[in-house]
């Protein structure tokens, strides 16, 4: 069974930093996990995506978040990061780790999510 462990997220001020991390359970060849990425979902509002990587290095950032976030990977650790910097009130959230990857069929795999909240 394949799982996305996440570490990170808490409670900080606003223009403060968290870093997220997630790690994918089971030993699984590096090229067989695709594109990882990190999504968000504030109350009463729809999920949305943050922040995606390809296992070439290749990043897309929600319009949001450019130039305060940044996502990295460990493709031998087959971890995914999220730096978060400058951070805002309106970046409070639960934030979920997702990965696409080839382990008997192609499936997309979400993490149990991490809470972030951000105090002005």
């Amino acid at each position: 069974q394949v799982q996305l462990v996440e570490f990170g997220g808490g409670l900080v001020q606003a223009g403060g930093s968290l870093r997220l991390s997630c790690a994918v359970s089971r030993n699984i060849f590096s090229r067989n996990v695709n594109v990882m990425g990190w999504y968000r979902q504030a109350p009463g509002k729809q999920r949305e995506l943050v922040a995606t990587i390809t296992n070439f290095g290749s990043t897309n950032y929600a319009d949001s978040v450019k130039g305060r976030f940044t996502i990295s990977r460990d493709n031998a650790k087959n971890t995914v990061y999220l730096q978060m910097n400058s951070l805002k009130p309106e970046d409070t959230a639960v934030y979920y780790c997702n990965a696409r990857i080839d382990y008997t069929g192609v499936r997309d795999y979400w993490g149990q999510g991490t809470q972030v909240t951000v105090s002005s």
